[in-house]
């Protein structure tokens, strides 16, 4: 047992000093442009949410409820399943989203008029001015994201990103 806890601890401790390795920053070595190109998605994912979560935070609205938002107001009268696929987030997830901006009188919902169980979710119109503002924010965040890329190329990650999540049907 000895033995196996050397090695554990051997194999945690960085070098051959003790210390821990160096961890490089973002863009750089694995976390650059020779890493692998799921993670870097990860990483700028990461990185944009917090980014966004940032520029909300004083609006009191989080990255995936200006998600929720923003499917509601392009697609309105959608059910709450629908609206979990639309946004990418689970059921559970947008359950707690939409009772909350139901709460805030942000959405509304009523019977959908044929099937009585579904309810359909609509944004009100102080949810519509709230979204207005969030939407001015991440513009910016999106133009900043964008900076140095031409209209073309612009373009062209869109379809790129858009075709990666239409793969085998995963969003």
């Amino acid at each position: 047992m000895r033995n196996m806890t050397k090695r554990i601890q051997k194999i945690g401790s960085g070098d051959e000093s003790g210390r821990a390795p160096d961890i490089p920053a973002p863009g750089v070595g694995k976390r650059g442009e020779s890493g692998y190109v799921g993670y870097l998605l990860r990483q700028a994912g990461a990185t944009q949410r917090l980014r966004m979560e940032r520029a909300l935070d004083d609006l009191g609205v989080t990255p995936p409820q200006f998600v929720v938002l923003t499917m509601l107001a392009a697609y309105p009268g959608v059910s709450g399943a629908d609206l979990a696929r639309l946004a990418a987030l689970t059921p559970q997830t947008v359950s707690v989203i939409v009772a909350n901006l139901t709460r805030n009188a942000l959405i509304e919902r009523r019977p959908h008029p044929v099937h009585g169980r579904i309810q359909q979710i609509e944004v009100t119109q102080a949810g519509q001015g709230l979204l207005k503002q969030c939407r001015a924010r991440v513009r910016k965040l999106e133009t900043q994201m964008l900076e140095g890329f031409s209209a073309d190329e612009e373009q062209v990650i869109r379809r790129w990103l858009a075709a990666l999540a239409r793969e085998d049907g995963a969003v």
